[in-house]
């Protein structure tokens, strides 16, 4: 049996502790020599990059509808937080230094959220779909990742059925962050738009874009072990010069976590060890 963090003997003690941690994580930016995107600007760029429109409503998510609301609000909150940000070059973008205090004026509503491995409603639920939908544009652009964070686990169904694996981004103020840098010599801006209960987000740029990226998994399977299911999934890309034609493809990396919603009965599970 794995041992009892201190906050879960004495809950009483974690507002201290993310309090603890708020502070050491917004000093270690301070200090890391990094300059930090932080310059929001009215007008848009002329060149689009990459754009994607999801919705914002999951009616399969097995949860209260309500949440579902909330999380609305939540990223609309975040959304205005970034939405005309540039990131310059040399700049290097911080999800959660970029939303810090969203909710200043305007509180947040609890939303779902992954915690201790259980989804439940917490304030400011729900953002994971922002920093997902970020993480998915910044692969379609020259920016460098610097810092992602995948989810452990999986309990909520994914709105999309054919969403890829391994394309999410998970984040907490004081331990998880998305990051990218500005490696180019080209500044890009962030945008956002809601119709309804859809957003759509953009990575806009002084520039026109260079490369057409396409993302896939070139492995994707189920193991059942010590009675979880696991989803294990190699992320690719392909790259393809607009100017030349020639084409580039990388393995990103390898993404593993635990699914807790139903898999659809043809789903293949392997038996693991």
């Amino acid at each position: 049996m794995s041992r009892k963090r201190i906050t879960e003997r004495f809950p009483w003690l974690l507002p201290l502790r993310q309090t603890q941690r708020k502070i050491f994580f917004y000093a270690g930016m301070r200090l890391d020599r990094n300059t930090y995107a932080k310059t929001q600007r009215k007008g848009l760029m002329p060149s689009q990059i990459i754009s994607k429109s999801e919705p914002m409503i999951n009616r399969d998510s097995g949860y209260d509808i309500q949440y579902q609301y909330n999380k609305v609000h939540n990223l609309k909150l975040a959304a205005a937080k970034l939405h005309g940000l540039l990131i310059k070059p040399g700049e290097t973008f911080s999800f959660c230094l970029s939303v810090k205090k969203a909710d200043k004026e305007t509180p947040y509503k609890d939303g779902l959220s992954l915690v201790d491995g259980k989804i439940q409603g917490e304030y400011g639920g729900g953002l994971c779909q922002l920093s997902n939908l970020l993480y998915w544009l910044f692969l379609h652009t020259q920016l460098t990742i610097v810092e992602r964070h995948g989810h452990g686990t999986e309990a909520v169904t994914p709105a999309d059925p054919d969403m890829l694996a391994g394309i999410d981004a998970t984040i907490a103020e004081g331990w998880l962050d998305l990051k990218v840098k500005n490696e180019t010599s080209h500044v890009y801006q962030l945008a956002f738009h809601f119709d309804e209960d859809v957003i759509c987000g953009e990575i806009l740029a002084d520039t026109n874009r260079c490369y057409d990226y396409t993302l896939y998994n070139p492995l994707r399977q189920y193991i059942l072990r010590e009675g979880q299911i696991i989803e294990e999934a190699t992320l690719a890309r392909k790259r393809t010069s607009l100017f030349t034609g020639a084409v580039d493809e990388e393995i990103l990396y390898r993404n593993t976590c635990v699914i807790e919603y139903p898999l659809p009965e043809s789903t293949v599970i392997k038996e693991g060890v």
